[in-house]
């Protein structure tokens, strides 16, 4: 019996797909795609941006020690809302962990995830993640909406949301780090 070269591509092709769904390999690819699928996130046109007014709001850091949001007014802030269990929140981090690196010491982060510590700690071990984890209380008023995950607001010194994404975008760009060095120096 003699098989098609239509045949075995057709063989291939499906166990490629297959492959995409069932082994590591296409958890890596889906982390692949979402990459090269992210871009820079957009900025808010200056008349159109919400200010926070209420900073008065609890969190819990690292040792799941409480404080409150208070410390960072004044500052520029990165807020991202993630979940390890998220495949794009897994992708998007990479980009969060470069911006982290670059821009720590000169203005605020909050990587914040509504799960245990546990998970999250073993998350963070595996990627080598370097970046503070804060941890939401569940019912703790918020200026902002933590039900839509992943998602990342850009604060500036006066409170104004320069910068809101819903779902994942590239936060290592030039363009970002532009926009960062303006915000920080003004």
């Amino acid at each position: 019996m003699k098989i098609s070269k239509k045949t075995v591509f057709n063989i291939v092709l499906m166990l490629m797909v297959l492959s995409f769904f069932v082994t590591p390999i296409g958890h890596y690819g889906k982390l692949f795609l979402n990459r090269i699928f992210s871009f820079s996130p957009p900025v808010i046109e200056q008349k159109e941006r919400q200010r926070i007014t209420d900073y008065d709001w609890k969190l819990k850091d690292e040792e799941w020690n409480f404080f409150n949001f208070e410390k960072s007014k004044g500052r520029v802030v990165f807020i991202n809302l993630w979940a390890s269990w998220k495949l794009p929140s897994e992708a998007e981090l990479a980009s969060i962990q470069q911006l982290y690196d670059k821009y720590k010491g000169k203005m605020d982060f909050y990587i914040i995830t509504n799960e245990n510590r546990p998970p999250v700690e073993a998350f963070m071990e595996k990627h080598q993640f370097t970046f503070p984890v804060t941890y939401l209380i569940i019912g703790e008023k918020m200026p902002i909406d933590p039900s839509k995950v992943p998602s990342s607001y850009l604060i500036d010194k006066e409170g104004d949301i320069v910068v809101h994404k819903e779902g994942i975008a590239d936060w290592s760009t030039r363009k970002f780090y532009e926009l960062l060095d303006e915000l920080i120096t003004e």
